[in-house]
């Protein structure tokens, strides 16, 4: 098994930023209070994907 090329994993993290931001946006906007809290949610969701990506999806590439 030594001649066999390691089959390296795609790291997919890359993906919940956009979605965090499109989650964060759409909360704003179903809050609706203004344009400037739609924007807020929108960086709060960014925010809540960094931290989950950098503390809770590190624990799935143990696995």
């Amino acid at each position: 098994m030594a001649h066999h090329p390691k089959t390296e994993k795609e790291n997919y993290n890359n993906i919940y930023y956009p979605v965090g931001l499109v989650t964060g946006l759409f909360v704003g906007v179903v809050i609706g209070t203004s344009p400037l809290w739609i924007l807020v949610s929108g960086i709060i969701g960014l925010l809540f994907t960094a931290f989950f990506v950098q503390v809770l999806a590190k624990s799935g590439e143990e696995a």
